[in-house]
């Protein structure tokens, strides 16, 4: 029987240290007591809760007196007593004084486990009042280091400026040479200057009165026609330099005569507004026509 009650009273003691052992926990502390207005302090909250009882964490959304800065997450560790869970957070205080952080709350089943209050110093930056008073200055204008130098760069800015443009006014410019684009025809010269007094005599040049444009035409189909012919340049010419050349060639003395007379008219037409009559107009057309056909015929 004494053996029996024996047993009985070691599962109680034994009962009794495993609820003991399996006890919830509290526990809070702050790395500083003293600060300056808005300094942080870091406040860790630890807890310890048996695994098969359920916790709500602590409520730190409101301290009086005190802001909460940032929160850091629960960390979980499993051990033998139970589950062992750790926060740490950091608020801070604006307001001067000696105050406290407030017990904090956990609610495990049914109980509610409060934490240790925390007594707080929150002071302004310590002043001196032996040092000298210092009144706020008003805002200096501080002279730009380029000002100062502004007018020798604008001087080295004018001298190069200057020193380019006698440069470029005393370097002669390149002379591009355009290449002539020589027009190319299937007509020989004789067929392109027939053609060019066909034209002209369809044009009725003398009935429409241009009496100036139909001798010019005339004399100039002559020209271009000794030029491509002869390959001599005739268009810069005058008609007097033009007949001497014609005596230099094989050209009948009676045909170089009549075709002076002819240009000599035409010079007379364009610069003395002379009106010749009309069979003076025919006879210049057949003069030009006819002196091109022999100067064709000479080479």
């Amino acid at each position: 029987m004494r053996l029996k009650f024996y047993y009985i009273c070691c599962l109680f003691l034994f009962c009794c240290c495993s609820a003991l052992c399996q006890s919830v926990s509290v526990n809070i502390t702050a790395d500083k007591n003293k600060i300056l207005i808005g300094e942080p302090i870091h406040l860790q909250l630890e807890a310890t809760v048996p695994e098969n009882v359920s916790a709500a964490w602590f409520s730190t959304d409101s301290l009086s007196h005190f802001e909460v800065i940032s929160k850091g997450k629960i960390d979980t560790l499993s051990t033998d007593e139970g589950n062992k869970y750790r926060q740490t957070i950091a608020v801070t205080s604006f307001d001067s004084g000696y105050w406290s952080v407030p017990p904090l709350a956990l609610i495990a089943g049914e109980r509610s486990y409060l934490t240790d209050s925390i007594p707080v110093s929150v002071s302004f930056t310590p002043f001196d009042a032996n040092q000298p008073y210092h009144d706020i200055k008003s805002i200096l204008d501080v002279e730009n280091p380029v000002i100062r130098y502004i007018n020798w760069i604008i001087a080295g800015v004018t001298v190069l400026s200057l020193l380019a443009v006698v440069y470029f006014l005393r370097k002669p410019l390149p002379v591009v040479v355009q290449p002539v684009k020589q027009k190319t025809s299937l007509l020989t010269p004789l067929e392109e200057a027939l053609a060019a007094l066909e034209t002209v005599k369809k044009q009725q040049l003398v009935q429409q009165g241009k009496l100036k444009l139909y001798y010019t035409s005339l004399n100039d189909i002559l020209r271009d026609f000794i030029q491509k012919k002869m390959l001599v340049s005739m268009m810069e010419k005058t008609n007097e330099e033009l007949i001497l050349q014609l005596k230099r060639w094989d050209m009948p003395n009676e045909a170089v005569i009549t075709l002076a007379q002819a240009l000599r008219m035409s010079d007379v037409v364009k610069f003395a507004k002379y009106v010749p009559g009309e069979r003076d107009n025919e006879q210049n057309f057949h003069t030009i026509k006819t002196s091109v056909e022999v100067l064709n015929n000479l080479k």
